[in-house]
């Protein structure tokens, strides 16, 4: 499974980086207001900081005007992935860059209805939202199962990509069911790494350690 990190925080992108946990980064129009820098100035420090696709997000709601956004933006580097809503007007701006060799994430999914026609208009990844469906009670799970049975169906080579990730669980169920990519938060990843029975466990070490009285340098 590849891991993409949803931040617009160079420092946060960089640390994650170093250890490889980095496959490609999400960015999104509340993430670079978050960062409070410019839109095309830290997508392109992000471009050069990764090697993956970086998903950059029109803000335009009609396709002609997506289609000049997604231009502008893919012009910052090779390993920009446009990012369209799943609206009508974002899937023939999707059909466009698709058939221009441009990597396309199309956003906002939550059903497999949308997947699906989504995977005909080229998307190159599909982002289905689970934290957003857990909240209205529905699993975000289900989706992501269906979504993995049609693409398999069929033979659609659309990556899905499950966004929306809020925890650690969300990223296990997501590798069980077989996503292709998940795309989470600085502190969601990190806290794949943690478990209180392996704080429980070096505590024990540790404290048994000092008993003895060694060093090991």
């Amino acid at each position: 499974m590849k891991f993409f990190v949803d931040t617009a925080e160079i420092d946060a992108i960089a640390e994650l980086n170093a250890l490889g946990m980095v496959d490609g980064v999400t960015t999104n129009p509340s993430l670079i207001a978050k960062s409070g820098r410019n839109i095309l100035e830290v997508t392109k420090e992000i471009c050069a900081l990764v090697d993956g696709p970086v998903s950059a997000e029109v803000v335009a709601t009609k396709a002609d005007d997506m289609i000049a956004e997604g231009r502008k933006l893919a012009e910052i580097a090779d390993n920009i992935a446009i990012k369209v809503p799943l609206t009508w007007d974002g899937l023939k701006a999707c059909k466009t860059f698709s058939d221009e060799g441009r990597m396309v994430n199309v956003t906002l999914c939550f059903s497999p209805n949308q997947a699906l026609i989504a995977a005909k208009a080229g998307a190159t990844f599909i982002s289905p939202f689970i934290g957003r469906l857990d909240d209205i009670h529905l699993d975000g799970m289900d989706l992501i199962a269906d979504i993995r049975e049609i693409y398999d169906n069929y033979g659609f080579e659309t990556q899905i990509l499950a966004a929306s990730i809020r925890t650690p669980n969300h990223v296990a169920q997501s590798a069980r069911i077989g996503a292709d990519v998940i795309t989470a938060p600085p502190a969601v990843i990190k806290a794949l790494a943690s478990h209180p029975l392996t704080d429980k466990g070096l505590a024990a070490f540790m404290a048994d350690w000092e008993k003895t009285g060694q060093t090991i340098l």
